[in-house]
């Protein structure tokens, strides 16, 4: 069985539908939990004075601005509390509306600084279908090089500029200087790889604006960026992303071009993943309660992405089809059930939004517009198709709202969305395409790195059996390798398809005049990623964006279920090392929301008890420095 929470029910030949004799199918109530925590993390503030009010305010992203609040027993060593919260209302919903439908390429790309290129093909994608327009072979391709190069940039960025440095030298000899003394004696295992004998000389060069580790990956970000230029023209925010395709001129030198750069990445690749292998393989035995931070339960979602070019025709009717032939798989994968599908219209019927705890008003005060999805499969009220974006800036109230994020749900589950997600997903599903490549086998991911300047090698990635941050991060690293490797299987179909004269990369279209829905399934580096559209007369009157910081960042939910920033920090235990409650800097609930990739927490605030707490930083990598008490909170 698909759903265990929704009202949907399957008949004999596997149709989805509502069950029967349900008077208000979607109805539900909301819980006391939120109000019964809070009093009681009140009581603890009063009685003890170990118990610590701490906020991080803010941690900022491209996408719009974080915060976060936790209570801390620093006694028991364990955080009572934990809050995301969204601290921007930026309403790409509301400018979208009433726009011609193209626009929305070109203007949802700006949502994201890092990684604009896929809200432009996730823009595209929704339109597409919406338009009923696909694009030939060799734009499907070209999409995915430009996609690929763009992780190729994201990755690196995040592991050694924005969540590396948490496990710098800089950082574990201040917070954790039992640690520090076992990497100084520590060997690394595959220094014929990576080049470094111990792992301390490993975090040495982590630290942050000085590591070579840190300036390597700057030299690797400007060769990705590179290759994306080459295969989308423009970067960030392409303007060749087009409906029905893209208008990149492709050429063998600007193959071979974008060649050049991928064989540098796949050696970086090579290094990146046995160095970040090695160094958490170590922690986990310097420090195994490392296990437990950052960790909650195995609930993912993706949406897969990489079109196949020989399968993906933009159709809603034929999603499941050409979604499961992707270079990366779609899911949704639960703790206590694995892999539940890999359907993307299942996937899409489970979604809903909530907005108890949001700076929104509901909407389900008018009928829905749409019961059903285009092949009957049953939608919530509460589906981003019924969905109506109505900003209500309030007070911030633990009890009641503190945010401007929504809660997204699956099945009225907490999933999280992650690089992680999409290579475990990926694996357990063993549904890849065919290729010399990349191999699953439903436990293990194993990459075969062709020769460049360093030897081929073969990497294997094993899905872990616990998901916390060190795991969210080690992810990411063989996410690099798999990455270069889908656009190397992407590259070799270009080449292909220009010996054999399929040289057009984008087919023409109509605006249509009547009602159309469509939806944009897709992915950014840091996970799932979807554009839900309708149009009416040529205009947008509907359009709501789905990133994976809206669902890691999201605030409990109707039942009381905290977000997955939330409840991996509510999870955490505090491994810090610190003398009085004065000296705490934080560290491991930093570390825990990093793991998520929450964009560019470039500069951190922390506010504790009665002192603020300011970090200065000239880096996207916050290290931790003189506390400096900057006046009463």
């Amino acid at each position: 069985m698909c759903f265990k929470n929704l009202p949907i029910e399957f008949d004999e030949q596997g149709r989805a539908r509502l069950k029967a004799d349900v008077a208000d199918p979607y109805a539900y109530r909301s819980t006391t939990a939120v109000v019964d925590r809070q009093e009681r993390v009140r009581e603890l503030l009063a009685r003890n004075g170990h118990i610590k009010d701490v906020s991080i305010d803010p941690v900022t992203r491209v996408a719009g601005a974080l915060a976060f609040h936790a209570v801390v027993d620093l006694e028991s060593r364990r955080v009572e509390d934990a809050h995301a919260v969204a601290t921007l209302f930026r309403g790409y919903e509301i400018i979208l509306k009433g726009r011609d439908p193209r626009d929305a390429i070109f203007i949802s790309s700006r949502a994201c600084g890092v990684c604009g290129g896929v809200h432009s093909n996730c823009a595209a994608e929704a339109i597409e279908m919406a338009f009923g327009v696909a694009p030939p072979p060799l734009g499907i391709v070209m999409r995915n090089l430009g996609q690929a190069a763009e992780f190729l940039y994201d990755h690196p960025l995040h592991l050694f500029l924005l969540a590396g440095p948490d496990y710098s030298e800089a950082v574990i000899k201040s917070a954790e200087p039992r640690v520090w003394a076992k990497a100084e004696q520590a060997i690394a295992p595959h220094q014929d790889v990576h080049g470094y004998r111990t792992i301390a000389e490993m975090m040495h060069d982590l630290n942050p604006l000085t590591g070579k580790l840190y300036l390597e990956a700057l030299e690797i970000t400007r060769r990705a960026r590179e290759a994306t230029v080459l295969a989308w023209g423009k970067y960030p925010h392409p303007q060749t992303i087009v409906p029905g395709g893209i208008s990149t001129t492709v050429t063998l030198q600007t193959l071979n071009e974008y060649q050049t750069r991928l064989f540098d990445l796949l050696d970086h690749s090579k290094k990146m993943a046995y160095l970040w292998d090695d160094l958490f393989n170590f922690l986990y035995v310097a420090e195994p309660r490392y296990v437990d931070v950052g960790r909650r339960p195995k609930n993912l979602i993706d949406l897969g992405i990489w079109d196949h070019h020989e399968a993906y025709d933009t159709t809603y009717a034929n999603a499941n089809a050409w979604g499961e032939r992707r270079w990366a798989t779609p899911g949704v994968m639960l703790e206590d059930r694995g892999l539940v599908t890999t359907d993307l219209h299942l996937i899409n019927a489970g979604l809903e939004e909530f907005v108890e705890h949001s700076y929104y008003e509901g909407w389900d005060d008018k009928p829905s517009r749409y019961l059903t999805d285009p092949i009957g499969n049953p939608l919530s009220p509460y589906h981003p198709w019924n969905k109506d974006t109505r900003p209500k800036p309030t007070g911030r109230s633990w009890r009641e709202k503190y945010t401007w994020d929504t809660a997204p749900r699956w099945d009225r589950q907490v999933v999280e969305a992650g690089a992680y997600a999409r290579i475990w997903i990926t694996t357990a599903a063993n549904k890849l395409p065919s290729n010399p490549f990349i191999q699953t086998d439903g436990r293990m991911i194993r990459m075969a790195i062709p020769r460049g300047r360093l030897p081929a090698m073969t990497l294997e990635w094993t899905v872990p059996e616990a998901n916390n941050a060190i795991e969210r991060n080690r992810a990411r690293a063989f996410s690099q390798p798999y990455t270069a490797l889908v656009a190397l299987a992407n590259l070799h179909a270009a080449f292909d398809l220009l010996k054999r004269g399929e040289t057009e990369v984008s087919r023409s279209y109509s605006v249509p005049q009547d009602e159309r829905v469509g939806v944009g399934f897709w992915g950014a580096g840091r996970g799932y990623l979807s554009h839900h559209l309708t149009i009416d007369k040529g205009a947008i009157t509907n359009y709501q964006i789905c990133t994976p910081s809206t669902l890691n960042a999201s605030p409990r939910d109707p039942w009381g279920q905290p977000g997955p920033y939330e409840e991996a920090v509510l999870n955490t235990p505090i491994l810090e090392e610190f003398n009085s409650p004065d000296e705490y800097k934080g560290i491991d609930i930093l570390r825990t929301i990093r793991s998520f990739d929450p964009c560019m927490p470039c500069t951190t605030h922390v506010y504790a008890g009665q002192q603020t707490i300011i970090r200065e930083i000239n880096t996207c990598a916050c290290i931790l420095e003189e506390e400096v008490p900057v006046g009463v909170g």
